[in-house]
């Protein structure tokens, strides 16, 4: 064992984050959990912040334990959720702990810039990003707004995983996947835009160097190698933002597909070449984020199991003790298509009550309201096909390539019921899996970086290797078809 390659893999979510080693063998990979932590969101003086000392805390942990294991690491990557940032102070030190995005200073600010600042049509132009209130650019103005003494006297301003990454190694940089997150790169130039900071009174060298996915930011320093025992291992700039990390990790054997990743939210794509920047992409709300090797994450959010989590939240106990299982095969005895949803409609955003405001949403409507725990999950199921099928026909619209195939990647590649909903709604062969994209993606992208493999399409190849994906062919035509004109009819109120 103490003669293998590892790679060491952290993967930080806004609730949870794990280090993960992973090896390479003869065409295959293995994964293995080192530690999972909490990632607190941290509430003090009408702020939310993220503790980025525990992080890092964390991640010296985890290398302690491999170090302590003796295996060889062989480098390190990190990825994270997007759009959030840490400021540097002139002397090396973090200013404060960083807001975190669902900081309420963001509420307004995206309305007030994009009224007073630059317009919305503006912006969408030269970034291509969907408007979401917590975007880094509206975060930064919130700050700028407000008088904010680091947003003042920050000499660098790096995005998440660069931070942890410039902790472990001293060097600063700017991964491209993770800044496209900000609405403040251009992906026509792959840079930041000028204007867009200059309109932030920000310049250009407050950011580190930009870097692709793949490219080394430098070895540990000798600080965290006394800390962990390791040597000068280097840190790697994998996709550092995680859904690129995710859908590099996407077992296609061809550019001809579409993915979802599927967890607590939704998230369905292409990759393309170039971005699509078009009025038509500005009205439906796509967005175009970096992807490996130069390509472009073109895709729409979709609020996903977040309706079914809260749900089950707010069940009876003896509802709760249900295993997922369970609950959705009871949901599969109920009437198909009785009550439908936009799962994306903003009464959906932060009700005090999600089962009260999808039966508010079901009575607006003239519908059946649906009462037990089966039936509004039917209803959370049939609806997310069914948007998912909205959204997967626009981007058949956008593709310059034929869709043959949808991939579902992350925890919801578990949900047969979904997934087949998914395959009858859309029309398309579904294949479910890997579960653990983005901790796979990140280690591919080290491994491309060793020279192990050569490029994404070889990444690709031994993640479909390694992977037991399950195929859902499309059923029952007639009746999703009729159902996606009741669910249109309703939705286009």
């Amino acid at each position: 064992m103490e003669n293998k390659k590892y790679f060491f893999a952290v993967d930080l979510g806004a609730t949870s984050g794990r280090t993960i080693i992973g090896h390479l063998a003869d065409g295959r990979f293995e994964l293995e959990e080192v530690t999972r932590f909490p990632n607190n969101l941290i509430e003090q003086g009408g702020h939310y912040y993220w503790d980025i000392h525990a992080l890092y805390f964390e991640i010296i942990k985890g290398l302690k334990e491999v170090a302590a294991r003796h295996l060889q690491i062989t480098s390190i990557g990190i990825d994270t959720w997007g759009v959030d940032f840490v400021f540097i102070g002139d002397d090396g030190a973090i200013l404060r702990n960083p807001r975190a995005y669902r900081d309420p200073i963001t509420f307004d600010a995206m309305n007030d810039y994009l009224e007073h600042v630059i317009s919305k049509k503006e912006v969408y132009d030269v970034t291509g990003i969907q408007f979401l209130n917590f975007n880094s650019i509206f975060q930064l103005y919130a700050m700028k707004r407000e008088g904010n003494a680091a947003f003042r006297n920050a000499a660098k301003i790096l995005f998440v995983p660069d931070a942890l990454s410039w902790m472990l190694t001293g060097n600063e940089v700017c991964e491209y996947t993770i800044a496209s997150t900000s609405q403040l790169l251009d992906p026509k130039t792959k840079m930041l835009d000028e204007r867009l900071l200059n309109s932030l009174g920000l310049t250009r060298s407050k950011f580190g160097k930009m870097v692709n996915p793949g490219t080394m930011i430098g070895v540990l320093t000798d600080e965290v190698q006394r800390l962990t025992g390791l040597g000068p291992v280097p840190v790697i700039a994998v996709a550092g933002h995680d859904t690129g990390s995710a859908v590099a990790a996407v077992p296609a054997q061809n550019e001809k597909f579409a993915y979802l990743s599927s967890g607590t939210w939704s998230l369905m794509g292409i990759e393309t070449k170039d971005a699509i920047i078009s009025d038509l992409s500005y009205e439906r709300n796509f967005t175009n984020e970096g992807g490996i090797e130069g390509t472009t994450r073109f895709l729409k959010n979709i609020c996903g199991m977040w309706l079914y989590e809260r749900c089950r939240l707010e069940w009876p106990e003896e509802v709760r003790r249900l295993s997922h299982p369970e609950l959705q095969g009871q949901a599969m005895g109920v009437e198909p298509f009785r009550s439908l949803i936009n799962p994306d409609d903003p009464l959906f955003a932060a009700p005090a009550s999600m089962i009260g405001a999808i039966q508010q949403y079901c009575r607006q409507t003239n519908q059946p309201v649906p009462e037990t725990p089966a039936e509004i999950c039917r209803c959370i199921f049939d609806s997310l096909a069914l948007r998912y099928r909205q959204v997967f026909t626009w981007l058949k619209e956008f593709a310059p390539f034929r869709l043959d195939v949808l991939h579902i990647i992350g925890g919801g590649s578990l949900n047969k019921y979904l997934n087949q909903f998914t395959a009858n709604s859309t029309g398309a062969t579904v294949l479910a899996g890997p579960q653990e994209g983005t901790a796979i993606g990140n280690i591919m992208l080290q491994a491309k970086a060793a020279g192990i493999v050569k490029d994404i399409w070889e990444m690709r190849a031994i993640i479909a290797a390694s992977t037991e994906m399950v195929k859902y062919e499309p059923q029952d035509k007639q009746a999703w078809d009729a159902a996606y004109d009741k669910y249109l009819s309703i939705v286009n109120k």
